[in-house]
């Protein structure tokens, strides 16, 4: 009896003393608060720079937090933030856990403004390192599913179910030039929202309306957005910072977490977009147009990696199609997989929903048939020598039944070409019989014919206007030494580059160039033979020298005919830098030394082919005599790079 008196009197005074802590919390709620704040306070002013000022902050109840008068200034800075009150209400069970979940926030007369004149910024703290380093994360505390996981704890914490943001506006200044967002009255009510957003660009005014769904305990996020008159929306700032147009009537947006293990998160969502005009000279010289784009998406996110699920669907205009993307991180390297796989699909779904503006050439093309598409790149930086790079366009019945803005077949007959320097077009000439200095494939040296092939394209008449072979390793090697240094591409590809494309260098132009090759393989829209031709008549051999019989006559004062091996495997060399052929040469006048293991490379697959013997391949040596008008270039010119190696 004694003993069990003993413990009741050792419960009572557990729980007495714990509702007396309890008690004193709640009646130093205040002093607390403070004391938490002015420590948290006094330390970042010190790291950033600060002065953090406020005239009230207290707590009502257990969970209502007031603030009223916040600044914040950065020291011999403008003003970056200053807020006349806030009340905000907090999930009390979720402070007991240590977690932040707002359940009801209301604000009057928020301003954030970012300011830089010339070189000096109120935020450029933001992006400077403090006294205190924060600890370095090392590979194997690198969990993307924990830093996911708690992000988006965090934004749907301080995202309330219920609220109401008074004038908010949000300014960017940089020397005269301004962007302004303004809130006049945000409002949240059983997790929907709905606000007007004013923006006021210099002297651009927009008017946007935006709605949408929160819900903290489902973890869902609906955003819409579009405008409220009937002009597009236009994103401010990008102009005047990256050059670029960007419009659209609609966009909405959905998030969904769910996490399936300690270890394994997974976001599904939707973007959609309607009436997107896109402009910049970078993807294109016109506004590239997409009428509907959708992407239904599921990532999973790993301890150390992140996925893009094959069940995401992309759909752009009439074209549908499901990415797969995985990116890995073991130690310190990276292992990319990247594949699509479009079973058989009508072709015409492809061409019509090519976006208007991105693919000049072939806005208005018409076809029947039926396609398929395979695509897989997969390198892992720990092995780049095992890169995967496979891409491959199948048809069936397919045809073109109606040409687009040019007619791809017209290298067939003569047309009229221009050649461009620096993206400005210099010389104007046809390829045809009507141009003096044309010259017909059957009048060119077969040796100089050879040499050239086995120097850019060694199997131009087998393939079909691709070598994933040459691609792969170009980009193996391009990876290696970490610069565009190869190009892998085929006679076809300069050909379509040079006779059907802007010379705007972008990825854009680079997808252009892919189909039109392929239509015209695929197609038969230009024998190989006459396609060879133009290619000769049309490369420039130094500066603004094109085609062979130009060529040969600047060099050498011959015909194409006439050339001797030597002088043909020298015209050959030079393709790939037209404008530094003095680099091949000594002070002297005469070929370089190095350039003999390049002469032996094409003699023995001369040799190879039949054209000559292995004895006349022995004896090739890099010497010939410069006779024409590049002779006098020669004269008193040092050697401008190096000369090309059996690589090149």
């Amino acid at each position: 009896m004694k003993k069990y008196s003993k413990k009741k009197i050792l419960l009572l005074s557990i729980s007495g003393g714990i509702l007396i802590c309890l008690i004193s919390i709640y009646l130093y709620r205040n002093t607390l608060l403070q004391s938490i704040v002015s420590k948290h306070t006094a330390r970042i002013e010190q790291v950033h720079r600060l002065n953090i000022h406020y005239e009230k902050m207290e707590m009502k109840g257990l969970n209502k937090i007031i603030l009223q008068q916040l600044s914040i200034v950065p020291k011999q800075r403008d003003t970056l933030l200053t807020l006349k009150s806030a009340m905000i209400k907090l999930s009390f069970w979720k402070l007991l856990t240590r977690e932040i979940e707002i359940r009801h926030v209301t604000v009057n007369d928020l301003s954030l403004t970012f300011i830089k004149q010339d070189s000096i910024a109120n935020y450029d703290f933001l992006f400077k390192k403090g006294k205190e380093q924060l600890p370095q994360v090392t590979v194997n505390e690198a969990n993307y599913s924990e830093r996911i996981n708690k992000l988006l704890n965090l934004c749907f914490g301080f995202l309330p179910e219920n609220g109401k943001l008074n004038h908010i506006c949000i300014t960017e200044q940089k020397n005269k030039n301004f962007v302004s967002i303004t809130l006049p009255s945000f409002i949240i009510k059983e997790n929907h929202f709905q606000s007007d957003i004013n923006i006021q660009e210099d002297t651009l005014s927009q008017y946007w309306i935006a709605n949408g769904e929160i819900k903290q305990d489902d973890n869902t996020l609906k955003i819409n957005l579009y405008s409220s008159d009937p002009k597009k929306i236009s994103l401010p700032y990008i102009s005047r910072r990256f050059g670029a147009e960007v419009t659209f009537d609609t966009l909405s947006y959905s998030l969904r977490k769910d996490i399936l293990s300690r270890n394994q998160v997974r976001l599904n969502g939707q973007v959609q977009v309607n009436g997107l005009d896109v402009y910049h000279k970078a993807l294109s010289p016109e506004v590239i147009h997409l009428d509907q784009g959708k992407l239904d998406y599921q990532i999973n996110i790993g301890e150390n990696a992140l996925e893009l699920d094959s069940t995401t669907t992309v759909i752009f205009n009439k074209l549908q199609f499901h990415p797969y993307l995985r990116a890995e991180k073991q130690q310190e390297y990276w292992h990319f997989i990247v594949s699509v796989n479009k079973t058989w699909f009508p072709a015409n779904n492809l061409f019509s929903s090519l976006p208007k503006g991105l693919f000049n050439n072939l806005e208005g093309i018409k076809t029947s048939g039926e396609l398929t598409y395979h695509f897989l790149f997969d390198v892992d930086f720990a092995q780049i020598d095992s890169l995967k790079l496979e891409s491959e366009l199948k048809e069936k019945d397919f045809r073109i039944i109606e040409y687009g803005t040019i007619p791809l077949s017209k290298m067939s007959g003569e047309f009229s070409y221009t050649a461009y320097e620096n993206g400005v077009p210099v010389r104007t000439f046809p390829i045809g019989t009507s141009w003096d200095h044309f010259t017909p494939l059957d009048s060119i040296s077969p040796i100089l014919q050879t040499s050239v092939l086995q120097s850019e394209d060694g199997a131009f008449f087998y393939h079909r206007g691709f070598l994933p072979d040459a691609l792969r390793e170009a980009l193996i090697y391009d990876l290696q030494v970490k610069r565009f240094a190869r190009g892998g591409s085929t006679i076809t590809m300069q050909l379509v580059k040079n006779v059907f494309l802007n010379r705007n260098k972008n990825f854009a132009r680079k997808l252009e160039e892919a189909l039109i090759v392929w239509l015209i393989e695929t197609e038969r829209l230009t024998s190989k033979e006459r396609m060879y031709e133009v290619y000769l008549n049309i490369a420039e051999w130094g500066p603004q020298i094109y085609g062979i019989q130009e060529a040969s006559s600047f060099y050498f004062n011959k015909r194409p005919s006439q050339l001797t091996i030597e002088e043909s495997i020298f015209l050959a060399s030079i393709i790939p830098k037209p404008k530094h052929f003095r680099s091949s040469f000594a002070a002297n006048g005469q070929l370089k030394e190095s350039m003999e293991g390049y002469y032996k490379l094409i003699a023995g697959r001369l040799a190879k082919k039949g054209l000559i013997s292995e004895i006349e391949a022995d004896n090739i040596r890099p010497d010939i005599q410069v006779m024409g008008e590049a002779r006098n270039s020669l004269a008193g010119n040092e050697p401008e790079s190096s000369s090309p190696s059996t690589e090149e």
